[in-house]
């Protein structure tokens, strides 16, 4: 058979064509090969390059593509026309590479990368010349009659499922802000808890566990932004905040018990009571609930544990109201004058026992358990203590004077008796006899 030479130019291309290696063709990657099957999908239609476009955007987030080649996109559509998407049309443009790296800032290579790219997302088909050159041309009704360039039918092939995306991305972003909205919540529960435990000084032994694990929870919200995972994080800290409410609300309702096993109101007994109350009687209330409104003057006189008689200005334990101030004048200040009765002095320690970290539950529960004036005679004696004398705090040192008087073991008469022999020393502070200093 005889061969027919080729000549010139078309010989040149046809030998590089042949061999793989022509001047100019495009290299093809596996990942391309789906956008032509997809470009093939697109008749045109009821359909505007804004509303192409507009869905792409919509749906971007959602579908991973990055900025840079929405922006890249973006600029190949300042090229098409309304009329290239209507049925039997195709949108086709061809900028040059030159201008195309120059208005993107880049260079020729890096928008050869770019163009690949979008192939490769399934955004565009490269529609190349016989000469692998960019070129086209309109007839006069401006619609395309040849053109060789960038063809962006994938996209309007695609463009349902864009909305699609774009719906399932609003919902899913709608989806996370609830979700983060819990969390806050939740944070701030957390916040308000740690808050109460700090100023109602409660040392509860699952505390530093109850944090740790709410660090933990917050933590694991970081650097999520998937609706599904952020809902199984946003539990796990809700779970954690009502675990650590529950944990609180039984401390105030059940800590001031010197036998709660979980959680002590205002520290852990202090076992270094040296002092203390005659014996006792544990009332063993049916309604702890009540077990402050015992403290409150005017209200039900609590027991009277010493079984003796007395008036409201006369002894308890043999000692009287004024002398009570001389051996703790930190009651002074919530006393309105000099000569007191006994239901200031129980509304004066209600105050006192605050400011020394007594909380209010276990303040009830030592009104209950001593009285309610040996109670306050209780409060008025840690008031004479220096802090360094508490191994924990004030607070923690009454707990521990309330669990001995549970026991009958507490004995405020002997600690009376060392104020007056001297065995105890008077605080520095003492009542002036021309300074009522009372309001």
């Amino acid at each position: 058979m005889k061969t027919v030479p080729i000549a010139g130019h078309d010989a040149d291309y046809t030998r590089h064509a042949i061999s793989g290696s022509a001047t100019g063709l495009r290299r093809i990657t596996p990942a391309m090969l789906p956008a032509e099957a997809t470009a093939e999908r697109f008749a045109g239609g009821d359909i505007t390059p804004g509303q192409a476009l507009a869905a792409l955007k919509a749906a971007a987030p959602r579908l991973g593509i990055s900025p840079r080649m929405i922006h890249a996109i973006d600029w190949l559509f300042r090229f098409t026309q309304p009329q290239d998407w209507q049925p039997g049309a195709r949108p086709i443009v061809w900028p040059s590479s030159s201008m195309q790296a120059a208005e993107l800032g880049v260079t020729e290579t890096q928008a050869r990368r770019i163009n690949r790219h979008l192939v490769e997302l399934g955004l565009i088909v490269m529609r190349d010349s016989p000469n692998a050159k960019r070129y086209g041309r309109r007839d006069a009704r401006g619609r395309i009659v040849e053109g060789y360039g960038f063809d962006l039918s994938p996209i309007g092939a695609r463009i349902e499922e864009f909305r699609a995306a774009a719906e399932a991305y609003r919902a899913e972003r709608a989806s996370i802000a609830r979700l983060r909205r819990r969390a806050t919540i939740a944070r701030n529960s957390l916040r308000q808890t740690w808050q109460t435990y700090h100023e109602q000084r409660i040392e509860d032994p699952a505390l530093p566990t109850l944090r740790a694990a709410a660090e933990a929870a917050s933590a694991g919200l970081r650097g999520i932004d998937a609706a599904d995972a952020l809902a199984i994080a946003v539990e796990r800290l809700e779970t954690t905040a009502r675990t650590a409410r529950q944990a609180l609300e039984m401390a105030l309702a059940y800590g001031s018990s010197a036998g709660s096993d979980s959680v002590e109101m205002s520290g852990r007994p202090d076992k270094n009571v040296r002092h203390t109350t005659s014996t006792t009687e544990n009332l063993n209330p049916p309604d702890t609930v009540l077990a402050s409104n015992e403290c409150t003057s005017g209200q039900r006189q609590g027991t009277e544990q010493n079984n003796e008689k007395r008036t409201d200005r006369g002894s308890v334990m043999k000692i009287r109201p004024d002398e009570l101030i001389r051996i703790a004048p930190r009651l002074k200040p919530y006393l309105r004058r000099a000569s007191p009765s006994w239901p200031e002095i129980v509304d004066a320690a209600d105050w006192l026992r605050h400011d020394l970290g007594i909380s209010k539950p276990l303040w009830g529960d030592a009104c209950l358990t001593m009285g309610r004036e040996q109670a306050a005679i209780a409060v008025a004696i840690v008031s004479t203590k220096p802090v360094e004398h508490f191994r924990t705090t004030p607070g923690g040192y009454f707990n521990g004077m309330v669990a001995k008087a549970r026991e009958g073991a507490l004995h405020l008469d002997r600690t009376i008796w060392s104020f007056r022999t001297g065995g105890a020393r008077y605080p520095r502070t003492r009542i002036s006899p021309n300074d009522t200093g009372y309001p």
